[in-house]
């Protein structure tokens, strides 16, 4: 085993490790060999929630986010992903990350489309989902690159009940965004089986991104950009952190459980 070059973490923001497996696999294929993944979820006192499709979701474990990414950056990891496409709690993270990188799937997916198309679409789980998503993508200044987004009606705990049917759905919605919408490329907002996004590539002809790969290795490259270039976050103006002083006046941000479930994928 050799000595991991870069430590990176992939941050579940959820109250149970139920989909834990899921990525640490995904992290174990697509890694650099010398990376070291943790994969975390949050403490079931946090909610237990398995997903965070409403916004009152998001609202409840914010303030997890934010305490695991602290944490992550007193530990010493390099970059951390937070693993919803909604990209929950990102901005307000990266004021509690020190040096750490925060990154999110839906801005890491949406730059490397952007990198290997011109326009895409994205495939998503529900029409609930779409206003928040596109005023996402439109923030991060995307927006017209995006050929549209393209539900299937399907919840986050539903993908899981029958592959078959999942992919089938999947399928036909990135061909319609192709063939219909002109997407030169295809981003599944929306996954939890690995691998099946080079099975859509083939199929379609167009590069496929699966968010969690893109999340992961856009940290991960963010974490060797920072060692080869020493980049740094900013803290200036709009990135400024609270001052070390109040946050232990106000004694919310430390102490107590901040992770649930964790796995470690260890650098080969």
């Amino acid at each position: 085993m050799t000595k991991a070059k870069r430590k990176v973490m992939y941050l579940n923001p959820v109250g149970t490790g139920g989909y834990d497996e899921v990525f640490a696999a995904m992290a174990a294929k697509y890694k650099l060999p010398d990376t070291e993944v943790h994969v975390a979820s949050l403490p079931p006192a946090q909610g237990a929630f398995t997903h965070i499709e409403f916004r009152a979701y998001e609202a409840m474990v914010t303030h997890g986010i934010i305490r695991a990414t602290r944490a992550a950056a007193k530990e010493g990891f390099d970059a951390l992903a937070i693993g919803c496409f909604y990209d929950t709690a990102l901005h307000d993270a990266r004021e509690m990350s020190g040096d750490m990188v925060v990154t999110a799937p839906c801005l890491a997916s949406c730059r490397l489309a952007t990198n290997l198309s011109n326009r895409f679409g994205v495939i998503v789980g529900r029409r609930k989902w779409v206003d928040q998503m596109s005023s996402t993508v439109s923030h991060y200044g995307y927006g017209p690159a995006c050929a549209g987004f393209y539900h299937v009606e399907l919840g986050v705990n539903d993908f899981q009940k029958d592959h078959c049917h999942t992919n089938n759905l999947l399928t036909e919605a990135a061909r319609k965004a192709v063939e219909e919408g002109y997407a030169e490329s295809i981003i599944l907002g929306c996954t939890l089986e690995i691998g099946f996004h080079e099975t859509l590539e083939a199929e379609l002809g167009v590069p496929v991104i699966d968010v969690s790969v893109a999340a992961l290795k856009e940290a991960e490259y963010a974490a060797e950009m920072k060692a080869h270039c020493g980049w740094k976050p900013s803290r200036k103006w709009s990135c400024e952190a609270p001052p070390e002083d109040e946050l232990a006046t106000l004694g919310v941000f430390d102490g107590g459980d901040v992770f649930g479930n964790r796995i470690v994928v260890p650098a080969a």
